[in-house]
C-alpha cells in the first residue's frame, strides 16, 4: 500500500515541484485544479508569464477586491500584472496553435507509458467538452502532468495503455505526482524522483506502466524530510 497523505500536501507538493520546471521568461498556461496552485511556488529569481486559454496574458494573483468579471480558464478570480491584457479567445488560441506557449501543466485522468494523454471525459458521465486541453498538448513546447499517483480507489492512473478516451498521443513531457517524477526519454517513461515515503518497489507495485530508471533516482525535489 502506498502512504496516506494529507490532501492539502499532496496538492503543495505537486504543485511545487512543477514549479521548478519553468525557466525565466517562460509563457505558461495553468489548468483546473492542481496545476493552478503552481503559480504560488515560482522561484523569486523567475519571472513567469501567464496565459488563460480564455484571453488573457500576464496574470497575477486575485486581487484584494474579487471581480467577477476576471475570471481565468482555470476557474480562479485573476489580476492582470504591467503589461498584461485581454483579447478574444481566437487570437488567445493563436498564441497556443502558433506554438508561443512554453510550457502547459494540466491534471489528467490517465496517462501512458508512450505519453498519451486522456484528461477529459469518462464515457457515461456528462462532460462539458474537452476544452482548451486538445489544442494546448499539442501547441506547448512542454507539457507537464499534475495528478495523484492511484485513483481514490487505489488503481494505478500511468498504465501502459490509457483506457479512456484520448487527449493526445505522445505528448507528455513529464509526470509529477505526490510519490513520484517520471520523464519521457526518447520515447521511453524513467523514473527519475521519488519521494521520501516510499520505494521504487512501491513505486512499481502502484503503476501499471512498464518504465526504467534513471542512472540515479534523486529524493523527489522540494520535498522536506521529516
Amino acid at each position: 500500500m502506498l502512504p496516506e497523505l494529507d490532501e492539502q500536501i499532496i496538492r503543495e507538493r505537486i504543485a511545487k515541484r512543477i514549479a521548478m520546471e519553468f525557466n525565466d521568461g517562460d509563457v505558461v498556461n495553468l489548468g483546473i485544479g492542481i496545476p493552478t496552485l503552481a503559480s504560488e511556488y515560482i522561484p523569486e529569481n523567475i519571472q513567469v508569464i501567464f496565459q488563460a486559454e480564455n484571453g488573457a496574458i500576464k496574470i497575477g494573483p486575485a486581487p484584494a477586491v474579487p471581480d467577477l468579471k476576471c475570471i481565468g480558464a482555470g476557474g480562479r478570480i485573476i489580476s492582470l500584472l504591467p503589461g498584461g491584457s485581454f483579447f478574444a479567445s481566437d487570437t488567445s488560441f493563436g498564441l497556443i496553435r502558433g506554438g508561443h506557449v512554453n510550457a502547459t501543466v494540466l491534471g489528467a485522468l490517465e496517462v501512458d507509458q508512450n505519453g498519451d494523454l486522456a484528461n477529459w471525459m469518462v464515457p457515461g458521465k456528462s462532460v462539458p467538452g474537452m476544452g482548451g486541453a486538445m489544442d494546448l498538448v499539442v501547441g506547448a513546447k512542454r507539457v507537464y502532468v499534475a495528478m495523484t499517483h492511484v485513483t481514490k480507489k487505489g488503481a494505478p492512473k500511468i498504465l501502459k495503455k490509457c483506457t479512456l478516451p484520448l487527449t493526445a498521443v505522445g505528448v507528455v513531457t513529464m509526470i509529477v505526482t505526490e510519490f513520484a517524477v517520471f520523464e519521457m526519454w526518447n520515447g521511453k517513461l524513467v523514473l527519475t524522483e521519488i519521494a521520501p515515503e516510499v520505494t521504487v518497489d512501491q513505486i512499481r507495485e502502484h503503476t501499471e506502466a512498464e518504465f526504467m530508471l534513471a542512472d540515479e533516482v534523486i529524493p523527489m525535489k522540494g520535498v522536506e524530510v521529516a
